[in-house]
């Protein structure tokens, strides 16, 4: 997988990208130290997957994926930070981020990375204990008014807790196709972009 790596302390950047290479299953294009950088980087390289810092001077990691989301909705961003502040991962959801990992979850960043690369949401362990409480409203959502069917609930649920397409149609017994189909349907009833969004929405909502 191609990769430009965002972070404002380069010893990082440096030790990130040869522990990722010396694995053979990433080629980091690129290095930055801002968000500034990543916009531009990310335009000039078109990554599989952008791995970025948050906090960094000039640009924050957030402003930078607000700027390049907006231009490349399809753009796969996984935040690796040292910061759990429950403001910041609330905003890397909203804005469409694939994930957000701590940076002592060191030995999970190349499956995380693959993960991301494959479509799913990753979400370090002290992160996902959060997401209920950071993103639950006291109001149940009215799915039915938007004529979502108990099984398109059902696979709600199981994107919004993690799942793959793979893993959902195992549960189910229908073929990856089928979930796929079902995710284009519900996104288009709720008026989302991606899987991401649906999650949100979901933990917001429920």
């Amino acid at each position: 997988m191609k990769l430009v790596i965002v972070d404002d302390d380069h010893l990082v950047s440096i030790s990130l990208k040869t522990i990722l290479e010396a694995s053979g299953e990433a080629d980091v294009l690129a290095i930055g130290k801002n968000g500034k950088e990543a916009v531009t980087l990310y335009e000039t390289h078109k990554p599989d997957v952008l791995l970025m810092d948050i906090r960094m001077d000039t640009m924050t990691g957030l402003e930078a994926a607000k700027i390049i989301l907006t231009k490349y909705p399809d753009a796969k961003i996984l935040f690796l930070t040292t910061f759990s502040d429950d403001e910041y991962i609330v905003e890397a959801l909203h804005i469409g981020a694939k994930g957000y990992i701590l940076k002592q979850d060191f030995e999970g960043l190349l499956p995380a990375l693959t993960a991301v690369l494959n479509g799913q949401n990753v979400f370090g362990n002290e992160i996902v204990t959060k997401l209920p409480s950071l993103l639950s409203n006291t109001k149940s959502y009215d799915y039915a008014a938007k004529g979502i069917t108990e099984k398109e609930s059902e696979i709600i649920e199981l994107i919004a807790k993690g799942h793959s397409n793979k893993e959902i149609a195992e549960k189910l017994f229908l073929s990856e196709g089928t979930i796929r189909n079902y995710l284009s349907t519900i996104l288009e009833k709720l008026e989302l972009r991606d899987r991401t969004q649906l999650a949100v929405f979901y933990y917001q909502n429920r």
